[in-house]
């Protein structure tokens, strides 16, 4: 196919108006006019010509090369391909409309091969806004999504080119989040030590100057930015994950070919290992106030006393349940009457009710594996029995107000029980108690320790939590169980009467 590059001016004839074109008398200087380049494309499908056209070159040299970058684009396109030319030929037809810069040659070598696109113009921030618009999933999934979007990944990233996203620039922006933890870290740090400066010296109201210094003081506070999260490992592990997702839909849509997002290193984010509220460390509490770990577990004992503080509150069924067969919240709150078997003695935790925000809305579960049946224990089927006689008493008193949700768990009028009431009369009831202190969630890792000190071993226990792999359930309880086992070892060895004083371990004889 035909190119060429050529010189002309801009000139017109003072007396007609019209271009002087190539009978300008200054065209003999080479500082004059510009060059331009011209090169032949395939025809249309009609058999008109058409041709890729740019002008404004200073000198030959800068047009010819172009001209040549034109040539090469065109002859990367396999001779046994008809359609690799017709991509490249609609490409060159795109960069000159728009008159943008022509695309490097191996760049455009690479996608044309992959089946990319052969302009990879979008930036990261536009690719996860249309990922994110085309999401179907939970509510409280999609709003994690959209903070780590929002707050991270679009300020930090969002303005590099989707096929340019590499490790460097991962690497870059989780650095960035380390040093903002630092200064975070530091503004809390600071604004504690401005809560005390407002505290008076002594009880009561402050008197004279002191309530002066204590204003100027607070007006300080007032200025100081208000207490906020660090990004910690597990929350920078959940927002590579969720770049990950993004980059891995781009590379199906064929955008891109690599995944930076799988290679970068990030510190752990493993879950904290749940620990037993064992004796030791219960008088430990007792003594200075400090709980060992971020997630405690009750004994059996423990939740057994629990439980007899619970009984008769109108929620103690539920309470019952989450701690006996390791129901979530939600699925608690979201269970279904005909989702349970009282004369068989199974349950199926098959909807859920989670929040969003303070709103309760109905979602699937957590996972395929959420939904399995679970056994009910002779004791929590009693349970069930006595709650839905004190449910279909309320439903006669409510008469024809009462809302037929078909809820297990529901408010006096039979409409939804919001979550956030269970946690609530969780804590209350905790309150009234000498219990160390564990979360609602903990209930869970309760059911745990009852089914392991029941006989049931680490897969009984994966299938009682209905989690999604027995990996999850090892690397959550490797640290619990054993701890457990030694309790019930050392409670059975003293109920073994002797003659002599009983030694705790070989040291004792030394």
């Amino acid at each position: 196919m035909k190119g060429s590059t050529h010189r002309r001016c801009y000139c017109r004839d003072p007396k007609t108006g019209k271009p002087l074109s190539k009978k300008c008398p200054q065209l003999s200087s080479r500082k004059h006019g510009s060059y331009s380049i011209r090169q032949e494309l395939p025809p249309h499908e009609d058999g008109t010509r058409r041709s890729f056209s740019r002008a404004g070159y200073e000198s030959l040299k800068d047009a010819q090369a172009d001209l040549d970058h034109v040539r090469s684009l065109l002859a990367l396109a396999e001779k046994d391909d008809p359609d690799s030319l017709q991509r490249l030929v609609d490409m060159l037809e795109e960069v000159a409309v728009e008159k943008a810069p022509l695309p490097a040659i191996e760049e455009t070598r690479r996608r044309l091969r992959a089946g990319l696109a052969l302009r990879g113009s979008l930036t990261v921030g536009e690719w996860l806004d249309q990922w994110f618009a085309a999401k179907k999933r939970r509510k409280t999934t999609l709003n994690g999504y959209a903070s780590h979007i929002r707050v991270h990944l679009k300020p930090r990233i969002g303005h590099v080119r989707l096929d340019r996203l590499n490790v460097g620039h991962l690497v870059e922006m989780f650095d960035a989040i380390a040093d903002e933890n630092e200064v975070i870290a530091a503004e809390n740090e600071a604004r504690r030590e401005q809560l005390a400066r407002c505290k008076p010296s002594k009880p009561g109201r402050p008197v004279g100057a002191e309530r002066k210094l204590l204003a100027a003081e607070r007006a300080k506070l007032d200025e100081m930015k208000p207490f906020r999260k660090i990004t910690g490992p597990a929350s920078r592990q959940a927002i590579r994950r969720t770049l990950r997702a993004a980059l891995n839909s781009a590379i199906a849509q064929q955008l891109i070919t690599f995944n930076p997002a799988s290679h970068v290193e990030l510190e752990s984010g493993k879950r904290p290992k749940p620990l037993l509220w064992t004796d030791e460390r219960v008088r430990r509490w007792r003594e200075t106030g400090q709980i060992p770990g971020p997630v405690m577990v009750w004994t059996p004992q423990q939740f057994g006393a629990f439980l007899d503080a619970a009984e008769g509150d109108r929620l103690y069924a539920i309470l019952h349940l989450m701690g006996t067969r390791g129901l979530r919240r939600g699925e608690a709150v979201g269970q279904d009457w005909h989702e349970i078997d009282l004369a068989a003695g199974l349950i199926t935790p098959a909807k859920e009710i989670v929040v969003d925000g303070w709103d309760p809305y109905e979602s699937e579960p957590k996972t395929d594996g959420s939904a399995n049946t679970i056994a009910l224990d002779s004791t929590t089927i009693s349970e069930l029995r006595d709650h839905k006689a004190r449910q279909e008493k309320e439903r006669a008193q409510w008469g024809d107000a009462w809302q037929d949700t078909g809820k297990v768990f529901t408010k006096e009028d039979g409409s939804w029980l919001h979550p956030g009431t269970v946690s609530e009369t969780f804590r209350r009831i905790l309150a009234t108690t000498d219990l160390p202190p564990i979360t609602l969630r903990d209930l869970r890792h309760v059911t745990a320790t009852l089914t392991h000190g029941g006989g049931g071993d680490i897969h009984t226990v994966k299938e009682t939590l209905r989690h999604s792999t027995i990996t999850l359930t090892s690397d959550t309880y490797t640290s619990l169980l054993p701890e457990l086992d030694r309790e019930i070892a050392e409670k059975a060895a003293k109920l073994v009467p002797r003659s002599r004083p009983a030694t705790t371990d070989s040291s004792a004889t030394e």
